[in-house]
C-alpha cells in the first residue's frame, strides 16, 4: 500500500492487526530504508481510539508538521502506527469537523456512524449491534432490557478475560498475577451501573468537573442524600431524563450508551497491550538489529500511549535504541509503571520498572481538561473492579481520585524520583536525562466538549517541540 500524501518526509506506517502481527517483511524493508536514507532519530506515533486509517493519517500529518522547522539540523524520520481501535463519533475532536453522532449519542440513541464503527470493529458481531441499537432507541421499561442490553454488550466487546490476552487487560497486578473473571460492572445490575454513568454525564453537561468535589462525588456513589439511589420512581415514556418503572432519576437509559462505550473502550484497551508488546515492540527489536545507529522516540495518545509503554515490555532483551516516550493523554492507570501499590503492598503495576527500558526520559503530559481522564475513566475503572473496595477503604471522597486515576489525568503516580513540572518549564529545558516526568500540559490541552473535553487536544507546536526535547533531537 502507498504510504499517504504527509506534512512530513520520509514518512512510513506500521499496521498491526488486533493480534499484533504484522507484514514482517514491510518491517524490514522499512528499517533497512531508514538506515539507507540516513535517519537518526525515528519518531513512533501511536494514535489512540480512532477508528480508520484516514483518521489516524490525518492526526500524524499535523502534529508531526511543525518538527522539520523545531529541528532543521536534525535527520529525523517518522512513523504512524495504525492498529485496529475504535472512536466513538460522538467524541469531539477539536479542530476536525464535529460529527452528526454526536446529537444522537446525547439523546442515548447509536446513530449510524457510531453502527458502522461498531460493526468494523466488530465484524462477527452484525447481530449483536442491531440489537443494542434497538434497545437503545426503544429504551424499554423496567430492568429485563437493562439486563438484555448488558449482556449484549459484554458479548460484543468480550469484556471477560480469557486466556493470554487477559494479561494485556490489567494495569495493576496483584503479586504478578492479572485479575480474573470479567469487569465487575458487568457483575451487578444493569440499571445500577447505566443510573451511575447517567448521574456522570449529566455532571459534565452541568460543567461539573466531578474530581475534588465532594457534592458531585457523592451524587456518583449513589449516596441517598444527593438524589443518587436507583430505586423507586412510577413508569413513563422514554425521554431522556424521565423516570422510568423501577427507577428514579436519572433514567438509566442516559447511562446505557456510555456503557457501550466503556465496555468497548476495554476491549480496545486489551488490545492495544497486545499490539504493544507483541507488535511493535519486536519491530523495535528488528529495527535495531538492521539499523543499530538509529535512535527511536516513541509517542502515543490515549490507548497508543498504552501500546506504546507496552510495546518497552516487547522490546527483546539488551536493545537499547528506544531513546525517549512521550505520553499524551495516556488512558492507562497512573501505576502502571509502580513496584508497589500505596493502597495495596501486594499489587503493583503491569508495566512496573519498564521505564528502565528506556534511554532517556519517560514523559508523560496530563491535563486537568481532560473529561475522559478524570471523570468517566476512573468511574468506570471503579466499576470495572480495577481495584476492589475502595469506598469502603478510602471514603467516597477519594472516589475519583488517586486509586483509579489515570496517567493523562495526573501523571505517573507511586514511582520514586519522578519530576514534575509545567510545559513552560519542560520546553526551557533541559529535561531529565533519565526516569519519569510529568508535564502539566493543561496550558494548551483545554478545548473540547463533553464526554471527553480536552482529551484530543493534542495538535499543538509546544507538544511536538517537548517530543523533540524528551528525546534531545536537534
Amino acid at each position: 500500500m502507498a504510504e499517504p500524501a504527509m506534512s512530513v518526509t520520509p514518512y512510513w506506517e506500521l499496521t498491526f492487526d488486533a493480534d499484533g502481527d504484522t507484514d514482517g517483511g514491510r518491517c524490514d524493508r522499512l528499517a533497512a530504508e531508514a538506515a539507507r536514507r540516513g535517519v537518526r532519530d525515528l519518531i513512533v506515533f501511536a494514535h489512540g481510539w480512532n477508528t480508520d486509517r484516514s483518521a489516524a493519517t490525518g492526526l500524524y500529518s499535523r502534529f508531526f508538521a511543525p518538527m522539520p522547522a523545531l529541528a532543521p539540523a536534525a535527520r529525523i524520520g517518522y512513523v504512524g502506527v495504525v492498529w485496529p481501535s475504535m472512536r466513538f463519533p460522538d467524541e469531539p475532536i477539536p479542530d476536525f469537523p464535529r460529527s452528526a453522532a454526536a446529537g444522537a449519542a446525547r439523546c442515548g440513541a447509536l446513530d449510524g456512524e457510531t453502527r458502522d464503527a461498531l460493526s468494523q470493529t466488530f465484524p462477527d458481531r452484525a447481530a449483536v449491534v442491531d440489537r443494542i441499537g434497538r434497545l437503545l432507541e426503544l429504551r424499554p421499561p423496567g430492568e429485563a432490557a437493562l439486563e438484555e442490553f448488558g449482556g449484549l454488550v459484554r458479548l460484543l466487546a468480550d469484556v471477560a478475560p480469557h486466556g493470554p490476552q487477559a494479561l494485556f487487560a490489567a494495569d495493576t497486578l496483584a503479586e504478578g498475577l492479572p485479575q480474573d473473571g470479567p469487569p465487575e460492572m458487568f457483575a451487578g445490575p444493569t440499571a445500577e451501573v447505566c443510573a451511575e454513568f447517567a448521574r456522570a454525564l449529566a455532571g459534565l453537561d452541568a460543567g461539573s468537573t466531578l474530581s475534588g468535589d465532594p457534592a458531585s462525588a457523592r451524587s456518583l456513589s449513589g449516596d441517598p442524600a444527593s438524589g443518587g439511589s436507583v430505586s423507586g420512581g412510577s413508569e413513563a415514556g422514554p425521554e431522556r431524563g424521565a423516570v422510568v418503572a423501577g427507577f428514579s432519576l436519572p433514567n438509566p437509559w442516559d447511562g446505557a450508551h456510555e456503557l457501550l462505550r466503556q465496555a468497548t473502550y476495554y476491549a480496545m484497551k486489551r488490545r492495544a497491550g497486545t499490539v504493544g508488546e507483541r507488535g511493535l515492540g519486536p519491530f523495535v527489536g528488528r529495527l535495531a538489529a538492521i539499523a543499530p545507529a538509529v535512535r527511536v522516540h516513541l509517542v502515543g495518545h490515549s490507548f497508543g500511549g498504552r501500546l506504546v509503554s507496552f510495546a518497552l515490555r516487547g522490546l527483546p532483551e539488551g536493545v537499547r535504541t528506544v531513546k525517549s516516550v512521550t505520553l499524551l493523554q495516556g488512558a492507562f492507570s497512573h501505576y502502571a509503571f509502580a513496584a508497589r501499590l500505596p493502597h495495596d503492598a501486594r499489587a503493583g503495576g503491569a508495566l512496573q520498572g519498564q521505564q528502565h527500558r528506556v534511554d532517556g526520559p519517560l514523559v508523560c503530559c496530563h491535563s486537568s481538561f481532560d473529561a475522559a481522564l478524570g471523570t468517566m475513566y476512573p468511574l468506570a475503572s471503579r466499576m470495572a473492579g480495577d481495584a476492589r473496595g475502595a469506598v469502603e477503604e478510602f471514603g467516597v471522597g477519594s472516589l475519583l481520585g488517586a486509586k483509579w486515576g489515570a496517567m493523562g489525568h495526573d501523571g505517573v503516580q507511586a514511582v520514586p524520583g519522578t519530576r514534575a513540572c509545567t510545559l513552560a518549564e519542560a520546553l526551557a529545558g533541559p529535561l531529565p536525562a533519565s526516569g519519569c516526568v510529568n508535564v502539566d500540559a493543561a496550558a494548551v490541552v483545554r478545548r473540547g466538549g463533553a464526554p471527553a473535553g480536552a482529551h484530543s487536544d493534542i495538535v499543538h507546536p509546544e507538544l511536538a517541540r517537548l517530543v523533540l526535547a524528551a528525546g534531545r533531537v536537534r
